[in-house]
């Protein structure tokens, strides 16, 4: 039999479902992101076109997909806020941020494959190569990346204060949305350093080969990445939480409770960053109401959403009898 707490009056039970508080810095900074990659990008692609360097044309289309997913994500941020207090959406709107991350990590992998087939055929079919003019683009755009890395990275760290110890010291806080644009710069960045190294070589060597083969480890670094954002992403997507420390926590309160109650079922999700929504089945012989096990679980402060159902049984025996089904 489940128990329902009908002891407090319906308004107790009505709560904001906007679990996360949002990142207004790192979205206003990562417009600022937007519009430095998308000038840069421009200079870059008109560069290695007209200087003939594929390292120099790689790194600027790499940028202009950054320059795409980027507004992608200042989008999701947006969206993330205008629906915050929709009730369509049933644990708030945090998952749009993490949707913009997935998106922008599948567009990483679109760079990544465009990068090795343009290196590739550059590789086999080699051309003159201005080095002085790429250089100094390539340069220019290094310098614009990592100021754009230290813009986003200084939204990143403000997202890690804002939250409390015990978030931080499980490491499920973090911004993923705000992950990806700075992946995404940090690979601008990365492949800016390769293209510098790989004109210079050409220039002071002869060894031209070095400019699409730079353009070739960029494209490896950067779906290594990809992958990265995917993985952590699309885990949050999936709802594939019962790995996290929290989850034992919730065991272990259950445990240790003054009354004897069988776990029988759970289910723990993420709705924010470094908070989660959990819903617990238990069997117990005892009088007891479901508030009684929520308040216990409420000193972890990263559980914002609690249900418990307790089932009821007469003795011992009855009870090891449901708790296999």
């Amino acid at each position: 039999m489940e128990t329902v707490d009908t002891a407090q009056p319906p308004s107790e039970w009505q709560h904001s479902h906007a679990f996360d508080e949002g990142n207004p810095l790192a979205e206003r900074l990562t417009k600022w992101v937007v519009v430095l990659t998308a000038v840069m990008m421009v200079v870059e692609i008109a560069g290695g076109w007209t200087f003939n360097s594929m390292a120099l044309l790689a790194d600027g289309w790499h940028m202009s997909s950054h320059t795409l997913a980027l507004g992608l994500s200042v989008v999701a941020y947006a969206a993330a806020r205008r629906f915050s207090g929709d009730s369509r959406f049933a644990f708030g709107t945090w998952k749009i941020e993490v949707l913009g991350g997935f998106s922008s990590a599948i567009l990483l992998t679109l760079v990544a494959a465009l990068m090795l087939y343009q290196s590739v055929e550059r590789l086999a079919s080699p051309g003159v190569i201005h080095y002085d003019e790429a250089i100094a683009i390539g340069v220019v755009g290094l310098l614009v990346n990592l100021a754009c890395a230290w813009l986003l990275r200084g939204g990143h760290q403000h997202d890690h204060h804002g939250h409390d110890d015990r978030a931080r010291g499980h490491g499920h806080h973090q911004d993923l949305n705000l992950r990806s644009a700075y992946v995404h710069v940090v690979a601008d960045a990365a492949t800016s350093v390769l293209a510098i190294v790989a004109l210079f070589g050409g220039k002071l060597w002869g060894a031209a080969w070095l400019d699409p083969a730079m353009g070739i480890v960029g494209a490896g670094l950067v779906a290594v990445w990809a992958f990265g954002l995917m993985r952590d992403s699309g885990r949050v997507l999936l709802d594939a939480e019962m790995n996290a420390p929290v989850v034992q926590e919730i065991r272990d309160v259950i445990d240790a409770s003054p009354l004897e109650a069988t776990l029988c079922d759970l289910h723990v999700w993420r709705v924010g960053k470094g908070k989660y929504a959990c819903i617990v089945s238990l069997l117990t012989t005892e009088d007891v109401e479901p508030d009684f096990f929520k308040q216990q679980l409420r000193v972890h402060e990263e559980l914002v959403h609690i249900t418990v159902e307790v089932n009821r049984v007469k003795n011992r025996a009855s009870s090891s009898g449901r708790g296999m089904q």
